[in-house]
């Protein structure tokens, strides 16, 4: 299938359904805010909800550029739609996802790349729904029992080691960007200690982009030129 095909076939029913669902997801969820000011009459004063806003984009602000970014390559066009519509997209779609293309020898942004990650993030969806429905009515009495040591370590440490499992996979296979990606923001916070999250995450994701770009097309000009 060519690439007008694929487009025609997948991307653009993909794009009629993400936008439709984003955008529901997006004013429904101004509904239990309506309802409170309509049935009660609570509604915060302007003033505090902008504060508040403002708080929420400064700590995650960055992300809205960064993350649809730096993450497309893995979850495809309908398995970011998706992805950003369910959220746990760092330390669950991106993996699932990435483990989907690896079992399957899948080039991640190609068309079956894009098929793949899609039933993988579909999958995670799944077992995610079972496994909050059961941690719902469970979950608290088994965190109970366990010891400490082993709830702190969950708590803490459990997203961090999803993310270093996940260097270690791609950083296999690009060592020379794993360098990068790992040095860049190891030596900003080493120059400068009090550089905001945002900046470091930032300059990490672009600056990995640009020095993979810059491999590429050095790697496209000596393969032409053994050609030629």
């Amino acid at each position: 299938m060519n690439k007008r095909e694929f487009n025609q076939i997948w991307k653009v029913s993909v794009t009629k359904i993400g936008t439709t669902t984003v955008l529901a997801a997006v004013i429904t969820s101004f509904f239990p805010v309506l309802y409170l000011y309509f049935r009660y009459g609570v509604f915060p004063p302007f003033d505090v909800a902008l504060k508040s806003w403002g708080m929420i984009a400064t700590i995650f602000g960055a992300m809205y550029i960064v993350e649809p970014i730096s993450y497309y390559s893995i979850l495809g066009l309908s398995g970011t739609y998706m992805s950003f519509l369910s959220g746990n997209i760092g330390n669950l779609r991106l993996p699932c996802a990435a483990m989907a293309l690896e079992v399957t020898g899948t080039k991640a942004g190609s068309q079956e790349g894009e098929i793949v990650s899609t039933l993988g993030i579909a999958g995670s969806m799944i077992v995610n729904i079972i496994g909050t429905t059961l941690a719902a009515f469970i979950g608290a009495k088994v965190i109970g029992i366990l010891p400490d040591v082993i709830v702190v370590g969950l708590s803490k440490f459990t997203a961090p080691a999803i993310f270093g499992a996940m260097f270690g996979q791609f950083g296999i296979k690009y060592p020379k960007l794993a360098i990068f990606g790992l040095g860049i923001p190891v030596s900003i916070r080493l120059l400068i200690p009090t550089a905001p999250a945002y900046v470091i995450i930032m300059a990490a994701v672009f600056g990995t982009v640009i020095i993979a770009r810059f491999f590429y097309n050095k790697s496209k000009k000596q393969d032409s030129e053994s050609v030629s």
